[in-house]
């Protein structure tokens, strides 16, 4: 029975860190899986649009890898996304999959990074042995946010960190809670001064450049050498990092193992 696998990510512009991070995840996953073929899908259609438009860059969408996979008469698909928790993008995947089920013989689907109680604690280590903190330096870590009820990952992660004995280390969103406030707060709280600033995102692109490491008032970098912090920044994404690229590779061998 022929199977593949989709390998399905927001997605991103930025092509120098794309093959560094969702395209480096991609070849591990090949690796681990080499006699199936890894067909890559984007969700975003700012992304897919501007690609298209401006770089002349074609990258499937869902629907039309799955297509594809059709045509190359796949009939068994492992989908693993690359979303860091099971939020909107991840149901939009799974609402753009779903009629399309019923033409495989199997459709399984691997979870997002954050999934378990084991996934935050491995995670917070793939992270500690790649952020190369040096002495008295404190990892303030920019994850994306989100509306959606699953933002709980970002506190829950954050209080990772300390359950696992960094205690140098504080997590803040773009976009949800705890904000960039919260974390200068919590900074002030633990006397910190010196600080490594690195987003806790898949991909180092727009939200890293610009809301984390851009010189404009409002970035995260500018707001926090105004609160008098030295800061130091790390632009890797968390596809960068070898330990979360394995997360990954396990949530697909996780999901191959389900019954059907």
């Amino acid at each position: 029975m022929k199977k593949a696998i989709l390998a399905v990510s927001f997605g991103t512009s930025y092509l120098d860190t794309l093959e560094r991070t969702i395209g480096a995840i991609e070849r591990e996953v090949q690796e681990a899986f080499p006699d199936r073929k890894v067909y890559r899908a984007f969700t975003s259609g700012m992304v897919l649009r501007k690609l298209r438009e401006e770089m002349g860059i074609h990258i499937m969408d869902v629907e039309e890898a799955v297509l594809a996979m059709e045509r190359d008469g796949v009939e068994e698909v492992f989908v693993q996304p690359t979303h860091i928790i099971n939020g909107y993008e991840y149901e939009k995947m799974k609402i753009m999959l779903q009629p399309y089920r019923a033409r495989f013989v199997r459709m399984e689907m691997g979870m997002p990074l954050l999934s378990s109680v084991e996934d935050y604690s491995e995670a917070v280590r793939a992270v500690m042995k790649e952020a190369g903190l040096e002495k008295n330096e404190t990892l303030v870590l920019m994850g994306h946010g989100t509306e959606h009820h699953t933002n709980a990952a970002y506190p829950a992660l954050d209080y990772m960190f300390w359950a696992e004995g960094f205690r140098n280390v504080v997590v803040g969103t773009v976009e949800g809670f705890p904000k960039i406030r919260d974390v200068i707060r919590k900074l002030k709280e633990q006397k910190a001064e010196k600080l490594l600033l690195m987003p806790f995102m898949i991909v180092a692109g727009d939200h890293a450049r610009n809301d984390m490491a851009g010189e404009e008032e409002g970035s995260w970098k500018s707001m926090l050498e105004k609160a008098g912090f030295q800061v130091r920044i790390c632009m890797k994404g968390l596809g960068e990092m070898d330990g979360i690229r394995r997360m990954f590779v396990r949530h697909l061998s996780e999901a191959e193992e389900k019954k059907r």
